[in-house]
């Protein structure tokens, strides 16, 4: 497990887009991944910290980032969240980032970090 990866790192090695520049002072270390599409999965079981990667792009991933603790949120398969998923999550302080690629290649991208899977 690579203990030293942060969300830029990570945002800078997957060429990742960043969706909320203005939370660009926000960067945590980052030693768990978590890639769902459900909602109730990602409440019952991502651990806090995490990064989300997801296709789901609407409020209510905000919401559940913001419960959970999450660190950021990844949007895959080129989803564009719209303007008030991008502005909620600026002001819950949630890093969000876009990417074409799939979840399964951002998920492997992570895995070859050095980042793992985890649950809480």
């Amino acid at each position: 497990m690579n203990s030293s990866l942060t969300l830029r790192t990570i945002a800078t090695q997957l060429g990742l887009e960043d969706l909320t520049a203005e939370n660009q002072a926000i960067d945590p270390p980052v030693t768990v991944g978590y890639a769902s599409d459900l909602l109730s999965d990602v409440l019952a079981h991502a651990p806090a910290g995490a990064v989300l990667v997801t296709t789901q792009a609407h409020l209510n991933v905000l919401a559940v980032a913001s419960h959970v603790g999450l660190a950021a949120v990844i949007f895959t398969g080129g989803v564009q969240p719209s303007p008030d998923v991008l502005l909620r999550a600026v002001e819950e302080g949630i890093p969000a980032f876009r990417t074409l690629c799939t979840s399964f290649d951002v998920a492997g991208r992570l895995y070859a970090l050095g980042l793992r899977g985890g649950t809480r």
